[in-house]
């Protein structure tokens, strides 16, 4: 008597990736062609690991750290503005923010029919070291620029770059540099990682 046997599938283990996204690339797998039968860099040109999925997303015109995994709690919780999930970023803008423009910033900025939560907000002493933006951005010699470091606890649409015009600082470059304990640090734009055990520990901390 033949006995046959049934192939059991395990369960697929969980993946978090760290990845630098360069300007100018879809925070998404797949994209429709434009009208002149070209498309957009998307997430699919540069990630190779199957069924992860991005922990909210960056607009084509920002740069910086993306968190994918395949672990869908930690994916919604981390999306959720409720949970108030801290996010960095370095954001250069048109002149130098008076302390007025700072502390509207901090203590929050009516956009459209909604008002900012309060934010961390501080002037960078000095140019951050990043790499160069490809294309760069478009320079006035005669008007200055500076960079702020900024963390807020929500993500809607656009908003670091709404809240700088809402002051009369309109954003000229967005790099995300924190996704709470995680860092972009040792990533180049196009690269990608593992988490390190350590990483994964501190960013699962709060929500377990």
């Amino acid at each position: 008597m033949s006995v046959q046997c049934q192939r059991i599938a395990l369960p697929m283990p969980y993946r978090y990736l760290l990845f630098y996204k360069p300007y100018d690339v879809l925070s998404q797998f797949s994209e429709d062609p434009l009208p002149d039968g070209t498309r957009r860099p998307t997430l699919k040109d540069y990630i190779t690991v199957a069924g992860v999925y991005p922990v909210g997303r960056l607009d084509r015109d920002s740069e910086g750290l993306m968190l994918l995994t395949n672990n869908g709690r930690v994916q919604h919780i981390l999306s959720d503005p409720r949970f108030e999930h801290p996010r960095t970023y370095w954001v250069q803008v048109e002149r130098i923010p008076d302390a007025a423009a700072l502390q509207q910033l901090r203590s929050g900025v009516a956009i459209q029919s909604y008002r900012t939560r309060p934010a961390q907000v501080r002037l960078l002493a000095m140019e951050p070291e990043l790499p160069p933006r490809n294309p760069p951005i478009r320079y006035r010699k005669s008007v200055p620029t500076a960079w702020l470091e900024m963390t807020l606890t929500e993500g809607k649409n656009r908003q670091v770059r709404r809240m700088t015009a809402a002051v009369g600082f309109p954003t000229l470059r967005l790099v995300r540099v924190g996704i709470g304990p995680l860092r972009l640090d040792g990533l180049a734009p196009g690269d990608w990682r593992e988490l390190e055990s350590a990483e994964l520990k501190a960013l699962l901390a709060p929500i377990r």
